[in-house]
């Protein structure tokens, strides 16, 4: 494997994704350098801490995103998406394309982009997919290795308000016996550190990842030893996909095969031995938001994107 003294740059290195992906390069010892919009933020300055150059600018920033860019090795490339509330469809989309057309110009060596789960190389119907699949086709029309990962759905989502777990209950989109496969949000930059140290093995692939792969049934039994007390699987109701066109469409990709996962689960346990399980999410970082969600009532607004 090959490793460069040279940076990686990392967008969106203060949430989920880009903070999975910041972490496990600097365990791995790369030199990292993130595009922030706060520099004097919290988690801005808990990057920094943690030894993480920070450029200030935005994603509409080319002058920026130049200067983060200049002798860097690798770039990781992640936007927000329209569910997100923050920015449009085609916001994404200029955003994906502009990070990758840059990443050309600047000479950088390796660029990794993180698409969905769900994409494919025709359109889903879904946008929130679609615009991904968009930036996707331009990546690969550009002269520049580069490396697609598909992350499935995040285990961390399951605690989100609105699936039930403060009624005792978990609704979601597979039936009792359907499997789904979900990745764990900490194993995402475990998986993308490996594919910068290998360019040779990775470069030009395209590829699902996820962590585990479980029923309906097997998230109640899980769910309710977490709780200590029963909490009863079902998939969303009949009446609520008829009031909900987001969720509806998110199903039907659950049947269609394509939101329930495809990743070749033994090829990434030998890229990342200690990919996390439910299991052992909700036994370790996923206990206490878990239980939080126990007592939480709220909603999701899941008429989004």
């Amino acid at each position: 494997m090959s490793h460069s003294n040279q940076p990686i740059v990392v967008f969106g290195a203060t949430g989920q994704q880009g903070g999975s992906v910041a972490k496990a390069l600097l365990k791995a010892g790369w030199p990292v350098i993130a595009v922030v919009r706060e520099p004097a933020s919290a988690k801005s300055a808990a990057l920094r801490d943690a030894g993480v150059e920070l450029v200030q600018g935005s994603y509409s920033d080319t002058d920026a995103i130049r200067t983060a860019m200049r002798g860097a090795y690798g770039v990781f490339s992640v936007q927000q998406s329209a569910p997100s509330g923050e920015v449009s469809d085609e916001e994404e989309v200029r955003a994906g394309i502009m990070i990758a057309d840059l990443a050309v110009a600047c000479g950088i060596a390796h660029l990794v982009y993180s698409s969905g789960g769900a994409v494919r190389e025709t359109p889903t119907g879904m946008s929130h997919f679609d615009t991904k699949m968009r930036i996707e086709a331009h990546i690969r029309a550009l002269p520049i290795r580069a490396t697609i990962v598909r992350p499935a759905a995040f285990i961390d989502m399951l605690v989100m308000p609105g699936f039930g777990l403060d009624r005792g209950q978990f609704n979601f989109f597979m039936r009792p016996d359907q499997s789904m496969q979900l990745l764990a949000v900490e194993d995402i930059g475990k998986f993308v550190e490996p594919v910068f140290a290998d360019p040779v093995r990775f470069g030009g692939q395209t590829f699902e990842i996820a962590s585990d792969s479980v029923t309906g049934n097997e998230l109640e039994a899980l769910f309710s030893q977490a709780a200590g007390r029963p909490i009863v699987y079902a998939r969303f109701a009949d009446d609520v996909l008829k009031e909900s066109a987001f969720l509806a469409r998110l199903t039907a990709l659950m049947d269609d095969g394509l939101l329930a996962g495809n990743a070749d689960l033994a090829t990434l346990q030998d890229i990342n031995p200690a990919m996390m399980s439910v299991r052992e999410w909700l036994a370790g970082a996923g206990r206490e938001p878990f239980l939080k969600a126990l007592e939480a009532a709220g909603s999701w607004d899941y008429d989004r994107g």
